[in-house]
């Protein structure tokens, strides 16, 4: 095969990841017909098409997929050597690809603040998603760390503990059950509930709950913000289960109220991941260390740090 550029290779991988070339001539701050000579150009250099345009979408062909595949490790590669010839000239450089889950953009932005403020030459690219998401990204290998409370357990991962969160009924504090303790939990039958999207592994764990206890769930509205069903709540539309982080902002100013429910709150736990066996960069590393020592000096962890590898049956 004829040499080609590192500058064709990342345009189509833009492209790629983008599925437009439009989009990619924006993300690269060059013209469109130049991201489409570039790409034109490695198709003759492979000497089979890369794309394929059905209707106004643009797929990858199979040899394209298998270029995209290619691109994502050289460029992963080159990064990783560019973090570690910083690392040896004694800064940190580089970038920290993290994904989070929805609820942990509560105080992940925070830690990652304080952490660039130490080092402040590291780039970081932020995904913040559900839980359905989280996973096809793993599946994908598309970030350095992952931050959520129930790791999939068909994925070989190393989990470490990070912090509890625990999972609360938050309702207004005019709703008839709020001046209520030890509210059974069947009471919850003749409430209408604003839930999470499916994907939401929060959603996941309240099913779970109510099946156990044979609760029929009256969902009166689905919502795709934690924030939207807080407002939601306020308005009187129901009651919710969020995890307590959320509530740390602005709650008393929306008047809300979390429920002395039997079985609540749903004890859960808030984990720092990563693919089993992926060999993390230096600036990955340096992040691990900087949240796993933040926690704790916080004081919010309840339970010594623990790690652990989870095996294609599930079972640690």
């Amino acid at each position: 095969m004829i040499p080609v550029t590192l500058h064709q290779l990342r345009v189509f991988q833009t492209v790629a990841c983008h599925g437009s070339f439009t989009r990619a001539a924006e993300e690269l701050f060059i013209t469109q017909p130049t991201v489409s000579a570039q790409v034109k150009q490695l198709a003759q250099v492979v000497g089979m098409p890369l794309f394929e345009q059905i209707g106004k979408e643009l797929y990858l062909t199979s040899v394209g997929r298998e270029l995209f595949a290619t691109c994502q490790e050289i460029f992963e590669q080159l990064d990783r050597f560019q973090m570690i010839v910083a690392d040896l000239k004694g800064t940190k450089q580089g970038k920290l690809r993290l994904a989070v889950v929805t609820t942990a953009k509560y105080f992940v932005p925070r830690i990652l603040g304080y952490f660039c403020q130490q080092y402040p030459q590291v780039d970081v690219a932020l995904e913040v998603t559900n839980h359905q998401n989280i996973t096809r990204r793993m599946l994908e290998n598309q970030d350095d760390l992952y931050i959520l409370s129930q790791p999939p357990e068909d994925i070989l991962l190393c989990n470490e503990y990070l912090m509890d969160n625990p999972l609360v009924v938050v309702a207004n504090k005019n709703h008839p059950l709020a001046a209520k303790r030890n509210i059974p939990i069947k009471s919850l039958n003749n409430e209408a509930f604003i839930m999470r999207e499916k994907g939401s592994s929060t959603r996941q764990a309240v099913q779970q709950l109510f099946a156990k206890y044979k609760i029929v769930l009256k969902m009166r509205l689905e919502l795709g913000s934690n924030e939207a069903i807080k407002q939601a709540i306020a308005g009187g539309l129901g009651i919710s289960v969020l995890s307590e982080h959320t509530l740390y902002c602005k709650s008393s100013e929306l008047e809300l109220t979390t429920l002395d429910v039997q079985g609540f709150p749903i004890q859960r736990q808030w984990y720092i991941s990563y693919l089993d066996g992926k060999q993390l960069s230096v600036i990955a590393q340096a992040f691990l260390k900087y949240i796993q020592e933040y926690t704790q000096k916080i004081g919010i962890i309840s339970c010594p740090v623990a790690s652990f590898v989870y095996n294609r049956r599930g079972e640690k």
